[in-house]
């Protein structure tokens, strides 16, 4: 699993997996636009069924600018994810510049109604050099 995705955080027994891949074929680094996609995993290996309520993205630009992004959900949904069970996705990062990272959380739900925040690991974004 870590060869597939070798960033990963656990918190409150949900472990977020992420891998990225640089697509050049949406990149257009002439112009200063660099493109990336995500792959998310969400686990749940707690005792108790949870659902992702909203996402909080700090992304940061190679350099050094920040931007938060905040919202409902993943690509539109508020998955419930079963003990046992995992919710993939891809998503993407568009930047100004060839490098970046990303890192953020999750507000997830309980069925008690707890809330509580899963971390989002730290992850790189960079564009492979481009040889003449």
């Amino acid at each position: 699993m870590k060869a597939l995705f070798p960033n990963a955080a656990t918190t409150d027994g949900v472990t977020v997996r992420v891998s990225v891949s640089y697509l050049p074929e949406q990149s257009e680094p002439e112009r200063g636009r660099w493109f990336w996609a995500y792959h998310i995993r969400l686990e749940n290996e707690g005792d108790e069924t949870v659902q992702l309520l909203t996402r909080h993205w700090v992304i940061t630009d190679g350099r050094g600018a920040r931007h938060s992004v905040e919202g409902e959900g993943v690509v539109g949904e508020q998955p419930v994810i079963e003990p046992g069970a995992s919710f993939d996705y891809v998503s993407g990062c568009p930047l100004a510049t060839p490098s970046g990272a990303m890192h953020g959380n999750y507000r997830m739900v309980r069925e008690d109604g707890a809330m509580f925040d899963v971390e989002i690991p730290r992850f790189s974004l960079f564009a492979p050099a481009v040889l003449n």
